[in-house]
Formats: structure tokens, C-alpha cells, sequence
């Protein structure tokens, strides 16, 4: 049994310098797309931006108090 060369077929993709609307459809009804993965998914949208909310504004707090500090 000898070894009888494959031919392959290659595919190439490419974008046409002369297209325009690439990633159009990503953009379409962006605010009803976002409205609907939060409706959807309200308690993990809580669960992640609570820490983070909480930790941000405790950080504002604390500088604050650190900058008046020296005025009493």
C-alpha cells in the first residue's frame, strides 16, 4: 500500500473592503437586547453590582473622612 496524495480544498474567508455593514447586527435593538438579558437575569445583575457599588462608595467615604480628618 503506498501512500496516494490528498487533495484538499481550502476555503478562504475575507471581508470585502467594500462592505460596510460588518457587525450591523449586533448593534440592531441594542436597548431591548440589554432590557431583556436584565429582566432575565435581575438577581445575578444584583448579586454582582451590589459589592461592587458597596465597596466603591465605602472607598469615597473613607478618602473623604481621611481629608477632613485634620480638621478637628
Amino acid at each position: 500500500m503506498g501512500k496516494q496524495p490528498v487533495k484538499l480544498k481550502a476555503v478562504v474567508y475575507a471581508l470585502s473592503p467594500y462592505q460596510q455593514k460588518i457587525m450591523s447586527g449586533l448593534w440592531n435593538d441594542i436597548t431591548t437586547k440589554i432590557h431583556h438579558k436584565v429582566s432575565e437575569n435581575w438577581i445575578s445583575a444584583t448579586l454582582l453590582l451590589a459589592p461592587v457599588i458597596g465597596t466603591y462608595s465605602y472607598a469615597q467615604h473613607y478618602r473623604e473622612k481621611e481629608k477632613l480628618e485634620h480638621r478637628y
